[in-house]
């Protein structure tokens, strides 16, 4: 930046004074609580940190144990990509698909449907009714209803037989995604313009399938980003139903993912900061560039 150019940039800079006043407070809060433990984790991805001594340098030691010698890490990591390539795309579809089935209800009625299916995202105890329903004796009720009916002959152990946890585990994740992006839809869909669908009836719009892709899509954006990002997030960062239902670590780490894997080296008892570091860094770039994609995707949408 030469001399001109950074005269140009204070002179903007103090035109909008007020502006930037404005924004000082979440900035400074942002670059504390955001921006610097991310540069801090990936500075000390590249060292030995045990929490107790000084972190000692190690170069690109921690990524080559990671990626060429950790075998629950490419595990974790499957596990996680399964996750994030089912749960993801396919909650994001029900989010936006019963948004707006919801939408097209009034009053305390829409009111009533947006609570009941955004409830289980937000109930504290909803790993509690699954543990209930997933009990791996004859009075859990997935058991009780299967003995009852004949479909099984004994109690299945759903969360001790490997085959059965993963599977489980994104029944699950997908039961409890109806969250915050969800939310985001109900709202984005209240304020699309009800002019649009009257100017597209002219232009040869025919049926409500060409307006959602035509009209409604395009006109809510914005909050389709935001639910991709929610979703790309909760995706790529499950751990606590895994733990909760599966243990950690589960039966032949089945449920195992990258945060778990995270988790089991930043706390418990090996205490290598270096190391999770390391792993939170991989995790970091995947959603990241992960988002990238989705919001070149979006932008075409309405083309």
């Amino acid at each position: 930046m030469d001399k001109r150019e950074r005269t140009s940039f204070f002179k903007y800079i103090a035109q909008n004074r007020a502006t930037y006043l404005l924004l000082a407070p979440f900035f400074t809060l942002f670059f504390l609580f955001t921006i610097l433990p991310v540069l801090a984790s990936m500075t000390l991805s590249f060292t030995y940190f045990n929490m107790l001594e000084f972190p000692k340098w190690v170069g690109w030691g921690n990524y080559t144990k990671l990626l060429l010698e950790d075998d629950l890490f490419v595990l974790a990591l499957r596990n996680t990509l399964i996750f994030a390539f089912i749960t993801g795309p396919v909650s994001y579809i029900l989010c936006l698909l019963f948004a707006w089935i919801i939408n097209e209800f009034q009053g305390k009625l829409r009111a009533f449907l947006t609570l009941v299916f955004y409830a289980p995202s937000i109930s504290g105890q909803a790993y509690l009714v699954w543990n209930i329903i997933l009990s791996d004796d004859r009075y859990g009720y997935l058991n009780g209803f299967l003995l009852n009916f004949g479909f099984v002959q004994e109690a299945v152990l759903w969360m001790r037989w490997e085959k059965y946890i993963l599977p489980v585990l994104i029944a699950v994740q997908l039961w409890l995604s109806l969250g915050t992006g969800f939310l985001a839809f109900i709202a984005g869909l209240q304020t699309v313009d009800k002019s649009l669908y009257e100017a597209a009836a002219l232009d040869g719009v025919k049926n409500r399938w060409q307006e959602l892709w035509f009209i409604t899509l395009p006109a809510m954006r914005p909050q389709l980003m935001f639910g991709a990002v929610m979703q790309i997030t909760q995706s790529f960062a499950i751990a606590d139903i895994s733990i909760q239902l599966a243990g950690n670590p589960s039966v032949n780490y089945a449920g195992s993912t990258i945060v778990t894997h995270l988790l089991d080296y930043g706390s418990g008892v090996r205490f290598d900061m270096g190391y999770a570091a390391a792993i939170a860094t991989i995790l970091f770039i995947m959603m990241v560039g992960t988002n990238k994609f989705v919001q070149w995707m979006l932008k075409r949408i309405g083309r």
